[in-house]
């Protein structure tokens, strides 16, 4: 039995090469999927404003193709689209290949619809897009990998290309006979392209005063994102200083915003005192950040200069 398709795959699995490009494009457009044109032979957007241009509209679909018959068909991927890509490129050295089939032996690229063949040697495999969810595009360039998701855009058949003085197209290679499914493009990022673990870096620690845990409070009280995380490297900070645990409590839990709450405070604040004294930290809902940004974040309020903020001192690190 045939894998169901989504609207992009079924018209392409319609399509023959010898269709002209403003017919593909008025297909593709009758099937729900917005299109654009991008200049002829290649995959310039041909529009002011690119694939935020694309569109259903007949009307004007049909009056970009009359204007220009040989434009590209570009179609925004993600949700416009109800289709994401992994795009498979082939580039000097770098061959995405040998990376799309290590992550197929890890499981990470199964259910796509169909594989397109792009005119460098590449591939584009064709995803639904995971409903109610955004799936931002991302390049994992030493992979030779990009995810073609919302705030992204394809080339597709019959679209063609000039490379090295030869006329090539893009054109459908393998269907999937077999289940569809969802992609895990965070998975995949993470998989092809680790993001380091951030880790306090080597420094010499200097004493500090029970008047740090005051200027931490008005600090972390004037934080907008990653308040948990600045929270924990600074309080490892004042445990290394010798600032009581209930100095440092009293303070923060005072300058507390309504969205930064008690709970989460204590929680935090005790972690970073454990850490610090050697204790076993146990992991669970209100634990510490383990990943992300590193900890020199948290820096400027500890400036000896009371006058100086964060956004003025120089970040040192913790």
């Amino acid at each position: 039995m045939m894998a169901e398709h989504g609207a992009v795959s079924s018209v392409l699995l319609r399509m023959s090469v010898a269709w002209p490009l403003s017919a593909a494009a008025r297909e593709f457009a009758r099937a729900g999927v917005p299109v654009f044109p991008c200049v002829a032979y290649g995959k310039r957007p041909a529009t002011g404003h690119g694939f935020h241009d694309a569109t259903t509209d007949l009307d004007q679909v049909q009056a970009w193709w009359r204007q220009s018959p040989g434009a590209n068909i570009g179609v925004p991927t993600g949700a416009d689209s109800e289709v994401v890509v992994v795009d498979v490129d082939v580039h000097g050295p770098v061959d995405g290949r040998a990376s799309f089939d290590r992550a197929a032996r890890a499981g990470l690229v199964d259910g796509w619809e169909l594989l397109v063949r792009t005119p460098t040697g590449g591939l584009h495999a064709s995803y639904p897009a995971t409903p109610g969810t955004e799936q931002r595009s991302w390049q994992a360039g030493r992979a030779g990998i990009d995810f073609r998701g919302d705030g992204g855009y394809i080339i597709v058949p019959p679209s063609l290309r000039s490379i090295e003085g030869r006329t090539v197209g893009y054109g459908v290679e393998t269907i999937n006979t077999g289940p569809t499914g969802l992609l895990d493009s965070d998975a995949l990022r993470d998989f092809l392209d680790p993001r380091p673990v951030s880790r306090p870096r080597p420094e010499t620690w200097q004493p500090v005063g029970r008047e740090d845990a005051q200027r931490l409070a008005a600090w972390l009280d004037r934080q907008d994102t990653d308040r948990n995380l600045k929270l924990f490297w600074a309080s490892c900070r004042l445990a290394k200083g010798g600032v009581p645990l209930t100095d440092a409590l009293d303070a923060v839990l005072t300058a507390a915003k309504s969205d930064f709450g008690p709970r989460e405070i204590t929680a935090t604040v005790r972690s970073a005192y454990r850490t610090v004294r050697g204790e076993p930290l146990r992991r669970g809902p209100s634990s510490s950040p383990v990943r992300g940004e590193s900890p020199q974040i948290a820096d400027g309020w500890f400036s000896r200069d009371a006058s100086t903020t964060p956004e003025t001192s120089r970040v040192r690190g913790l």
